[in-house]
């Protein structure tokens, strides 16, 4: 019986030591960061995502959340994830530098670069200033 109870007591002690050990905000978000340029997409999106959970208030947490859409949609291609990110932030962050980026992107979710309006604009302008070919 004693070896059971000593590896009970073990797992629990780690299982609290894991739940303890929580990173600072800048912490979170300078590892988001760098997964994030290291194209580790899922383990930013992580960092990002317990940024927001342990500092709602924090300094970052706006840009967290705003990233955590941004990699859904534009990196991991999770359109489901990427939309429930930008509408939580939109209706968290309202008047934020972000929210027309974020509803931008919001409406344009899954289209094709080419799609977009801006590059059909492009598009159009660069064919209407061509000279005419003989």
């Amino acid at each position: 019986m004693k070896p059971v109870k000593l590896t009970l007591t073990v797992i629990a002690l780690l299982i609290a030591l894991t739940a303890c050990s929580k990173l600072s905000e800048e912490e979170y978000y300078k590892t988001a960061k760098v997964m994030y340029a290291e194209e580790k997409y899922a383990e930013a999106v992580g960092n990002f995502k317990k940024l927001v959970e342990y500092y709602p208030e924090g300094a970052h947490s706006a840009e967290a959340m705003f990233m955590m859409g941004f990699i859904n949609a534009n990196d991991i291609k999770n359109l489901q994830d990427a939309e429930k990110y930008y509408k939580e932030f939109i209706a968290k962050y309202p008047k934020n530098e972000l929210a027309d980026d974020a509803q931008y992107e919001l409406n344009n979710l899954g289209k094709d670069i080419n799609e977009l309006p801006m590059f059909q604009n492009i598009a159009a302008d660069s064919t209407e200033n061509k000279p005419a070919q003989e």
